[in-house]
């Protein structure tokens, strides 16, 4: 059975499969963020709770994202290099969005939070993606 993606360009199959991959990620971020910030909101916590709720949906998709950007986004085999460029794409990736999510939430403040969150989690991804090609090659054929 070939992945709807196989059709592609080849040029284009990463970046639709990171699209693929990333857009699960930020559903599973975003659904974590909500979570949080209904199971621990309570009046007074102000901006530290988005932080924490928003870096504890960052951890929790990030495991599955780092083995899917393995096998289908690029095609490699988890090894020491990959996993380091993915967690030094990821640190850069959580830095933007810590500092978009406040900029996002005063800036958009008659949106949702959710779509505020999903909008920082595609800008912070499109980077993330160029960041991860570094990193994320195909043995050579022989």
């Amino acid at each position: 059975m070939k992945l709807l993606t196989s059709y592609l360009p080849e040029k284009m199959r990463s970046a639709v499969r990171f699209l693929i991959v990333g857009t699960t990620g930020a559903v599973v971020q975003t659904w974590f963020f909500m979570a949080a910030l209904w199971a621990f909101d309570e009046p007074g916590k102000g901006v530290l709770l988005y932080y924490v709720a928003f870096g504890i949906g960052y951890v929790l998709e990030m495991i599955p994202n780092y083995v899917f950007s393995n096998w289908y986004t690029f095609g490699t085999h988890p090894n020491w290099k990959n996993a380091g460029g993915f967690l030094l794409a990821r640190a850069i990736n959580l830095v933007i969005q810590f500092a978009l999510l406040p900029l996002m939430l005063s800036w958009l403040s008659s949106w949702r939070d959710d779509l505020i969150s999903l909008l920082v989690i595609f800008i912070a991804g499109c980077i993330n993606y160029l960041t991860c090609l570094l990193f994320f090659k195909k043995p050579k054929q022989e």
